[in-house]
């Protein structure tokens, strides 16, 4: 049985996915919902937003991610980051997704990834529980109810989190796999309800594909100036590293949260929605983030709340850091209606340095940009991938590893080409620890956070006295109204000056060893600031 709204030579029987049971094309969120709920997916908590698990996996599986390595692609990917399979097993796994698939209930929705209808992706996401459905939606960009009857997928996302996968014969890790085949144009997800995959998928997809266009994919957020878009300002990072919070500034017009391409015409968000970090979420902190959890139709992702008032314990991470809620873009008072905007004047690179050695904000050169752009150094948060408890150091290039499809360098050449036509500002932000490391500093106040943010795009930032930073060489500033001096030099937060030194002479090292592996790849000037 079929029902929605669908372009009639676009179903999954025309696509050769038969012997379904009942398939919903398109829903709106209230028929999602309604779905979810009648299916004991979740529950409505307060104000309609919908409550659910994840169940097994509360983040990420990027171990269980492969590419299908076949002749069209196998010169492009960067095979030392994506986990090849053999063409032979994808169509075993596919082949034994839809025999597992016959008879069961499936929901489709017709979504476009990208505000730009240049460079959008038409995408279609199969999936066999209702709220990721609502997820998705959220996610993506929902088409016009008319366009959907011509709509046409480029590409097709199956998502079914009851199957699982064989690993001696789908050639696979375990019995979790997300796999992309570029030839068929097919994403599979199998054994894993954690809905981020979902839109991360999309967004490995994108990052292939838009740089042989000339636009420039990225893991960031990005706001503009009310009513003037030649003041946008792009914020990479990964998750836990504000992205969302910094973003979604009161006096700046919010483009998006998460991911944004950068192309001739400017900015645009590939995504319709918000996936929101919520643990310790406050309604004096992030008032409107706070809200959108008891808005109808938020998914609600694995927070503990209380079974007769159905309020939410916003502290409580006894089943993962990474609780979270997805909504769609709307729901923030002061985001973009048309997810666009101009050409970034403002280029903020979010690290959560957990060694408590970099300074809250630094203003960088061209090639220093570069260096740190390629070296992607913050600290893992806890929750955000399977097995991930604490902060824990690492160097994710291009701020965005586990969603990089190319060689770093590719990217890499792509922010090179456009800081150098535009002229964008560049600056290190850490919004992790101070005056110590994790477990003995505290983590960077994020009104401090905020007040440097301000200064560096009102421009009032560039008028300030800098120091060069003896370790990196980026400059640091040495006054900013409204923010403690003592917080802007790291080494005198710390009670044991030499304690500090030590530390970062450590960080120092660790740049330097894993900057090597690109060497080779790089120009002079960006090799000259990896060497110092």
């Amino acid at each position: 049985m079929m029902t929605g709204r669908v372009n009639p030579r676009a179903t999954l029987a025309f696509q050769g996915i038969t012997g379904l049971g009942s398939v919903r094309y398109n829903d709106s969120e209230p028929a999602l919902v309604q779905a979810a709920v009648a299916r004991g997916e979740g529950q409505l908590g307060r104000g309609g937003a919908f409550l659910c698990s994840t169940g097994q996996f509360t983040g990420r599986s990027p171990r269980d991610k492969f590419v299908v390595r076949t002749p069209a692609v196998e010169n492009t990917i960067w095979w030392e980051n994506n986990a090849p399979m053999a063409p032979a097993a994808f169509d075993l796994l596919y082949a034994d997704m839809i025999a597992h698939m016959q008879g069961r209930d499936y929901f489709v929705q017709d979504l476009y990834a990208g505000a730009d209808p240049a460079h959008r992706l038409d995408v279609r996401v199969v999936t066999e529980l209702a709220w990721h459905g609502l997820f998705i939606r959220h996610l993506l960009r929902r088409p016009a109810r008319a366009e959907l009857d011509e709509f046409v997928p480029e590409w097709t996302i199956i998502n079914c989190p009851s199957f699982k996968a064989d690993p001696a014969r789908h050639g696979c890790r375990s019995e979790t796999v997300i796999t992309l085949n570029f030839d068929k144009k097919l994403i599979l997800i199998a054994n894993t309800a954690y809905a981020g995959e979902n839109k991360k998928s999309v967004f490995t997809l994108l990052n292939y594909l838009l740089p042989e266009k000339g636009v420039m994919p990225m893991h960031c957020s990005a706001n503009h100036a009310p009513g003037d878009l030649t003041q946008t300002a792009i914020f990479f990072g990964l998750s836990g590293t504000g992205k969302t919070t910094l973003s979604a500034a009161p006096d700046r017009i919010l483009i998006g949260d998460d991911e944004h391409g950068w192309s001739e015409a400017g900015t645009f968000n590939f995504e319709g929605g918000c996936y929101a970090k919520t643990i310790n979420l406050s309604s004096s902190a992030e008032p409107e983030i706070y809200a959108t959890t008891q808005r109808f139709g938020t998914v609600v992702e694995n927070m503990v709340f209380d079974p007769e008032t159905l309020e939410i314990d916003f502290s409580d991470s006894s089943l993962t850091e990474n609780t979270r809620c997805a909504y769609p873009l709307e729901y923030i008072s002061n985001a973009s209606d048309t997810g666009l905007g101009g050409q970034p004047k403002h280029i903020i690179m979010l690290t959560c340095d957990a060694f408590g050695v970099l300074p809250p904000i630094a203003r960088l050169s061209p090639a220093q940009a570069m260096y740190h752009f390629l070296s992607g150094f913050t600290a893992k948060t806890a929750g955000t991938e399977r097995g991930i408890t604490e902060p824990v150091p690492t160097f994710s290039t291009c701020f965005g590893a586990p969603f990089m499809p190319r060689r770093p360098e590719v990217y890499g050449k792509l922010l090179q080409e456009k800081i150098a036509q535009t002229g964008a500002t560049c600056w290190l932000v850490n919004t992790g620890w101070t005056g110590g490391a994790y477990g003995t500093g505290q983590r960077m106040p994020i009104k401090a956070t905020r007040k440097l943010l301000s200064a560096a795009l009102d421009g009032t930032l560039a008028k300030a006295r800098f120091r060069k930073d003896s370790n990196f060489g980026f400059e640091v500033p040495m006054a900013v109204v409204g923010v403690d001096e003592t917080l802007l030099n790291p080494r005198g937060t710390w009670a044991n000056h030499a304690a500090y030194d030590t530390q970062a002479a450590k960080l120092v090292k660790m740049f330097s060893d894993n900057f090597g592996q690109y060497l080779p790849f790089i120009n002079a000037d960006v090799k000259a600031a990896a060497l110092g």
